[in-house]
């Protein structure tokens, strides 16, 4: 596995970790098809919780979440709605995203936002 995988998979259990510990439950992880991929999908209670992970090792390229732009928020939403159908279930939904920084000389720090726009 290349490194920035590696990378991008351990921020992706991290992220997964935490929200366990806020009370979620793990429904999906790395969900695919033909218009992309969903990190994370979770149950908060009754919401289907979309999150997109995000890591970095550091800000060179900005913060992690500035990596969600308009159109990738866009995919998400379409994605959200795909994967509610390709699993026949309904009910309230929300996005959220987790900011992994992830440097080399230090422990992860993770950010979460709940429903971004």
């Amino acid at each position: 596995m290349h490194p920035k995988d590696r990378l991008g998979r351990a921020g992706e259990d991290a992220a997964a970790d935490l929200l366990r510990q806020a009370g979620m439950r793990i429904v999906d992880r790395n969900w695919r098809c033909r218009q992309g991929e969903l990190d994370v999908v979770a149950r908060d209670g009754v919401t289907w919780v979309f999150v997109e992970v995000k890591t970095r090792r550091g800000r060179r390229y900005g913060h992690p979440l500035e990596a969600i732009t308009r159109e990738k928020l866009r995919r998400l939403r379409t994605l959200a709605t795909l994967w509610m159908q390709a699993h026949d279930v309904r009910g309230p939904m929300r996005l959220d995203a987790i900011a992994v920084d992830a440097p080399h000389d230090a422990p992860m720090r993770l950010e979460h936002v709940r429903g971004i726009r």
